[in-house]
């Protein structure tokens, strides 16, 4: 009779401790379930994001609204963008660099790979200070192509890594959804990589400021030394491109923004 009752015991103690253990896996299991789902609809991360999207935009429409401002002025010297660009590309002693027309608004860059200066069409038909500072800003970087400017250089070389940096992050936002319910213990090493893709991306932002100020600053200088834009003229082309550069300061904010908050959020996982 006491073997028996003691036998029991002895099982119901094991099934208790089974339980039990079946009963703490499965709560870890949940809370680290949470934990992932938390990180895509994590309330600080949203506002973040909220708060420079706003901030982006009231500083991108103020660029429009500079832009259209400074459109309707027109040069002293009645160039066009393209002929402005191409002025400034032979004064600088470039020859092999093409300018050619670009679909798009404010949509102008320079393309170190082809060696084109590519200007909207407003831009590369406009005659205006608008259409001035922004052709002789995208040849800035092609002076700086052709000196060899470090800057430039090292953004050009990040370009594929942030490519493939942002397409990670992209699959990265499907891996928590499904790895939140199939692999949670997973979720620290998928926000490690995440953070580690969010780094380039920042650093890239980060590397921007200076080719971009540099590239304005090139702009300016020329287009006060060619006597291409009177004074007011040229106070108003350094108007619009410092609008256009606060553009990319609010992106490095933001970005830098997001990557201290997933850090954070990542070392307070661990603890």
């Amino acid at each position: 009779m006491n073997k028996k009752m003691l036998k029991g015991d002895i099982s119901s103690v094991v099934f208790l401790k089974r339980e039990t253990l079946s009963a703490i896996y499965q709560r870890n299991k949940n809370c680290r379930i949470t934990k992932n789902l938390k990180i895509m609809f994590d309330p600080m991360l949203m506002l973040i994001g909220i708060v420079f999207m706003v901030i982006g935009l009231i500083v991108s429409q103020r660029l429009k609204n500079k832009f259209k401002q400074y459109s309707q002025e027109p040069l002293v010297s009645r160039l066009t963008g393209k002929q402005v660009a191409e002025k400034m590309l032979r004064e600088n002693g470039i020859y092999d660099v093409k300018v050619v027309t670009h679909s798009g608004f404010l949509s102008d860059h320079y393309n170190p790979l082809t060696k084109t200066v590519n200007l909207s069409d407003d831009v590369y038909n406009g005659n205006h200070v608008a259409a001035a500072a922004v052709a002789a800003h995208e040849c800035g970087h092609a002076v700086q192509h052709a000196s060899s400017y470090p800057w430039l250089g090292f953004r050009s070389a990040m370009v594929p890594v942030v490519q493939l940096s942002s397409y990670i992050m992209n699959m990265m936002v499907f891996a928590f959804m499904f790895g939140a319910y199939f692999a949670p213990q997973m979720g620290n090493t998928m926000l490690l990589i995440y953070i580690i893709c969010q780094s380039i991306v920042t650093l890239f932002a980060v590397v921007t400021l200076p080719v971009e100020v540099d590239a304005s600053k090139r702009a300016l200088v020329w287009l006060d030394s060619s006597h291409m834009t009177s004074r007011t003229e040229h106070e108003h082309a350094k108007d619009a491109l410092t609008w256009a550069a606060y553009t990319y300061f609010v992106s490095a904010l933001a970005a830098i923004a997001t990557l201290i908050y997933l850090v954070s959020v990542f070392l307070n996982r661990r603890d």
